[in-house]
């Protein structure tokens, strides 16, 4: 979907269909051009009305960023292929300040020099990301190899540039 220029911005479980070993990503309502120009809708994804909706949203759309691209589908990615570890949700926030509290307890508070933009994004919504240590994914998903501890890691990056492409898998 990358490679062809498109990203998704609603990736959750109820999107991917499986078949004979082949997963096909399906509801594109949502999906934009990657060369097309922002700003973005700065709300997408389901609604919140449910405790299992939106959990796969990236931070800089939780914190309404209109200026997105591809990588918030590589941060939902992660948040599915963890949930498949674990079985449940990774961060079943009941709204998006929740649900990013709970991203920041995960995966530690973001640091300011390395993404300043969500430091911005956080000041415009009057959110303060709390003072956390994060959690080791490697305790959080046990089951997972070495090399998918580290591949979700950097899939889980705050800094948007700096998750891995699709195209880096392929």
């Amino acid at each position: 979907m990358h490679k062809k220029g498109f990203f998704h911005r609603d990736m959750k479980p109820e999107n991917l269909l499986f078949s004979n070993n082949i997963v096909k990503i399906c509801d594109f309502g949502l999906a934009r051009e990657i060369r097309s120009r922002p700003p973005y809708t700065d709300y997408v994804s389901t609604r919140w009305y449910s405790l299992y909706l939106g959990r796969y949203r990236a931070p800089e759309l939780l914190l309404r960023s209109t200026t997105y691209n591809s990588p918030v589908d590589i941060f939902a990615l992660a948040c599915i292929i963890i949930e498949l570890y674990i079985q449940y949700p990774l961060f079943p926030g009941t709204n998006e300040m929740d649900q990013l509290n709970r991203i920041v307890k995960v995966l530690g508070t973001p640091d300011k020099l390395s993404w300043p933009e969500g430091y911005k994004f956080a000041s415009a919504r009057k959110y303060y990301f709390p003072s956390e240590k994060g959690q080791s994914l490697a305790t959080l998903v046990p089951t997972a190899c070495p090399e998918a501890i580290d591949l979700l890691q950097s899939m889980l990056q705050y800094q948007p540039r700096m998750r891995p492409t699709a195209l880096e898998y392929i």
